[in-house]
């Protein structure tokens, strides 16, 4: 195989605009995850859509489990085939219009109507969400040196919050109101003449997605380097997927590879599980409506954002491994905490708490400690995705980042319906979602424990 030589020291290959565009997409494409899939439309969607939450957290899970599925089948494929087709750009700009044209159709999720529509458009825009990036991940190794690599990742994913934040705070200041008194939390009518009562404030969060997405992808498109036209369609997908067979078996042999990947597809379930739950787990057990979840998903992003930029410098210093590391490891114990947290106790009732309500938003005593573990997860949720797609990029040659980023994408995806499905079968069978998020906490162990014992460079003998 004609491997590249990383040495840290050759000079970047694109230009500060084009690395800025590339760094652009996560700016563009966090929104949908933020306020779409965690902090408002999910939570709408389990609390207010129907008359049911046990059930819609579970259709909620069943909606992540299908997505994962087919983002796990298809994406080493579509990296595969990408890597002989060269260039990304298309990819990204084809699975674009399907996720903005799913993000449009939330709109008519109107409480009490069927809730299959939804789910089909949620189903729609995530794997093409998902799709979309691991051909951007894929373009990284070719825009810094390899030293670079890690500042690079967290930064992007940093930046990627920032936006996530401002249209979350936009939604909770400008468009979320409360069903009873019509007002957003600053004393104003939401903007557009938005109905809380119909859940409005929430389901515009998916064109607003949409056209933040829409916009600002365009530096990605505009600015940063993309391969060659490569093979004719036909031909690099008949080459895609014997270059895929080729890295499969190739993967026997590359030892310290294949445990990273193992690893990462262990703790992303968790990781996965935290951000597609957290949200509507918060919802139920505490009743929170729309402006309580989205402030505390701002307090989540804006801790996020030093995260990242702490990350990026650590993991230039120490590695993407130790960064990894000390994130799963904050994330364990902000799950415990969670799981441990309900009205009047923490820490599974060792340490009581009072059950006064003193009123206004997050009044109670166990709100707060809820939201003291959330600042864990905050800080620890941006650098272990990114320095885990650092770490693979430090690992593979330039040639082959595509399929490795498409098989990197199938290690987050191939078992992550296992995390969802384990909440909602435990959720289910005890009609507790507690006990549901309680077994996220086997699969941020299990992951970290088999990391520890991984070689970093993960291509290292």
């Amino acid at each position: 195989m004609n491997r590249i030589d990383w040495t840290g020291t050759q000079p970047p290959k694109a230009t500060e605009k084009g690395i800025w565009g590339w760094m652009f997409f996560d700016w563009a494409a966090q929104p949908f995850f933020t306020v779409v899939t965690t902090f408002i439309f999910g939570p709408y969607f389990v609390a207010r859509l129907t008359a049911d939450p046990v059930s819609a957290q579970t259709t909620w899970s069943n909606m992540a489990t299908i997505s994962s599925v087919i983002i796990a089948v298809l994406s080493p494929v579509l990296g595969s085939i990408a890597d002989q087709s060269g260039s990304r750009k298309p990819w990204i700009g084809f699975f674009a219009v399907i996720k903005i044209a799913s993000l449009f159709c939330l709109w008519f999720a109107a409480p009490g109507s069927p809730v299959l529509y939804p789910v089909i458009f949620m189903i729609l825009a995530s794997i093409s969400a998902e799709f979309s990036i691991v051909f951007n991940d894929s373009m990284m190794p070719r825009l810094v040196p390899r030293d670079e690599i890690g500042k690079l990742s967290n930064t992007a994913w940093g930046l990627g919050y920032l936006g996530g934040m401002i249209v979350l705070i936009s939604v909770v200041t400008l468009l979320a109101a409360s069903p009873e008194s019509g007002k957003t939390i600053l004393g104003l009518d939401p903007l557009f003449g938005l109905d809380p009562k119909t859940g409005e404030d929430a389901r515009i969060t998916g064109p607003i997605s949409a056209v933040w997405y829409l916009i600002f992808i365009l530096p990605m498109f505009l600015f940063t380097p993309d391969v060659g036209r490569g093979l004719p369609f036909r031909t690099a997908v008949r080459s895609g997927l014997r270059e895929l067979r080729n890295t499969l078996d190739e993967l026997k042999e590359r030892r310290g590879i294949l445990k990273f990947l193992i690893a990462r597809m262990i703790y992303q379930d968790g990781v996965n599980g935290l951000l597609i739950l957290g949200g509507v787990f918060a919802a139920g057990m505490f009743g929170w409506a729309t402006i309580e979840i989205g402030i505390y998903g701002i307090i989540l992003n804006v801790v996020a954002i030093l995260g990242c930029l702490v990350a990026g410098r650590i993991d230039k210093g120490i590695g993407s491994k130790a960064t990894v590391v000390i994130s799963l490891t904050m994330l364990l114990l902000a799950t415990v905490g969670i799981i441990s947290t309900g009205p009047g106790y923490t820490l599974f009732g060792l340490m009581p708490l009072p059950t006064a309500d003193s009123g206004g938003l997050f009044g109670t005593a166990a709100e707060k400690a809820y939201i003291l573990y959330g600042l864990l997860i905050g800080l620890a949720f941006g650098p272990v995705q990114a320095s885990s797609r650092s770490y693979l990029a430090r690992s593979v040659s330039l040639e082959e980042a595509g399929r490795y980023f498409g098989i990197y994408a199938l290690s987050g995806r191939a078992t992550s319906f296992m995390a969802t499905l384990l909440f909602s079968l435990v959720t289910y069978m005890s009609g507790s979602s507690r006990l549901g998020m309680s077994t996220l906490i086997l699969f941020l162990a299990g992951g970290l424990v088999l990391l520890i014992r991984t070689p970093y460079p993960a291509d290292r003998a």
